[in-house]
């Protein structure tokens, strides 16, 4: 089962989710995700644990308790829905036309 932690600190580490979670069972992956500009915490993560009676206890056990002085929300991950609808294309605008020439009339 893939968990999603959120309200991670941003400090937390990969290894500090693993260790958390190892508690309730095998840990197959823990990730921090990290901004890919800044390299700091995004402030979630996900862990993928192969048991689900193991999993569904980890979420039990750790939902709403205490990392590095923050509550975390912990749940089943979820599929990662597109909230402005349909896919990620659509109209940029792009509109080509018009008098380019800056206004000054015919240029022959």
């Amino acid at each position: 089962m893939d968990i999603y932690v959120g309200n991670l600190p941003y400090t937390a580490a990969d290894q500090d989710l693993k260790e958390l979670f190892e508690q309730y069972g095998t840990v197959a992956s823990a990730r921090v995700v990290m901004d890919r500009e800044t390299g700091r915490s995004r402030g979630f993560g996900f862990v993928m644990m192969p048991n689900q009676d193991e999993a569904q206890a980890a979420i039990d056990g750790t939902n709403g308790s205490d990392l590095m002085g923050r509550p975390l929300r912990v749940n089943e991950s979820r599929p990662r829905q597109n909230d402005r609808g349909g896919d990620r294309g659509g109209d940029r605008g792009g509109g080509r036309g018009g008098d380019r020439g800056g206004g000054r009339g015919p240029r022959w």
